[in-house]
């Protein structure tokens, strides 16, 4: 029994991808620990464990919720067809039940937190459980997953201040490029799936070189938005040996993968890019308690 239940607990980890939480949640981290800073609030146990509950429910809904909708589609893609749904090792009803418990769950800790925080969870709810069907409609859908993580370091300091500030805006501008940059590079892999089967991508809309050229382009316009988060945020040091080394491993996904050779894809998206949010927060947060 014991045995059976850790591997349903498993499978349901995978079909969430929760290592891949990495990718938003340190941001959440640099928005709530911002308030400290610029609002001069205190550090309080009850709003940071609830910040990261309502970030692990809300990523639990949209990947829950787009793997049951992409469940077909998933099936038909050989890069895909190994996932849960597809694979039967969850139902489809199953984890539809599973996006329904986590969505009361987040907006639940949503009406735990502030007044405001709980307003908000049913457009951000809105935001990242309709991206999933975006493919379906526009080529444009990577920003519509950059939208839904940029929610991230904003929610986190309204939740300990009740208000909307710059700074974190900044902040959440630099994700909504970064994010919406590296999907465009993980999709590449699909070019030729997506336009078979009327999926729609930047890279089945432009091909696979301009597809790389848009990429960049976003990820080279967050570096001005870092020099604003540095100079309206009032960082230090510790903060511009972040954000350089962010931006050295941003560069470094765009060398290691070619339009004729994508074969180090999942370094440029996984490990490159968890690498860098994880630094990022590191040293950024370290110069705010500094």
């Amino acid at each position: 029994m014991s045995i059976s239940i850790w591997r349903r607990g498993a499978d349901y980890l995978s079909l969430v991808k929760f290592a891949h939480t990495v990718f938003a949640l340190p941001f959440a981290i640099i928005g709530f620990f911002l308030a400290m800073k610029i609002d001069c609030q205190e550090f309080s146990w009850k709003i940071f464990l609830l910040v990261l509950c309502a970030m692990v429910f809300a990523r639990n809904s949209a990947m829950g919720f787009n793997r049951y909708v992409d469940r077909f589609i998933d099936a038909v893609n050989p890069r895909t067809a190994g996932r849960e749904i597809p694979a039967k090792k969850l139902s489809p009803s199953s984890v539809l039940i599973f996006v329904i418990v986590n969505v009361s769950l987040f907006m639940l800790t949503a009406a735990l937190i502030n007044r405001l925080t709980f307003i908000l969870s049913l457009p951000a709810l809105i935001i990242i459980l309709c991206y999933s069907f975006l493919k379906r409609f526009t080529y444009l859908c990577h920003y519509g997953l950059g939208l839904a993580l940029a929610i991230a370091p904003v929610g986190a300091y309204i939740s300990m201040t009740g208000s909307f500030h710059i700074v974190p805006l900044i902040l959440s501008a630099i994700v909504f490029l970064w994010s919406s940059g590296f999907d465009i590079l993980y999709s590449l892999d699909d070019e030729e799936f997506d336009k078979n089967h009327a999926i729609h991508s930047i890279p089945a809309k432009f091909g696979r070189k301009r597809a790389m050229i848009i990429s960049a382009v976003g990820h080279a316009l967050v570096l001005p938005l870092l020099l604003l988060f540095y100079y309206y945020g009032m960082m230090g040091t510790k903060y511009i040996i972040g954000a350089v080394v962010f931006i050295l491993l941003l560069i470094y996904q765009h060398l290691i993968i070619r339009p004729t050779d994508i074969s180090r894809l999942n370094a440029a998206f996984f490990t490159s890019n968890g690498v860098a949010s994880l630094l990022f927060a590191i040293f950024t947060v370290w110069d705010i308690l500094a």
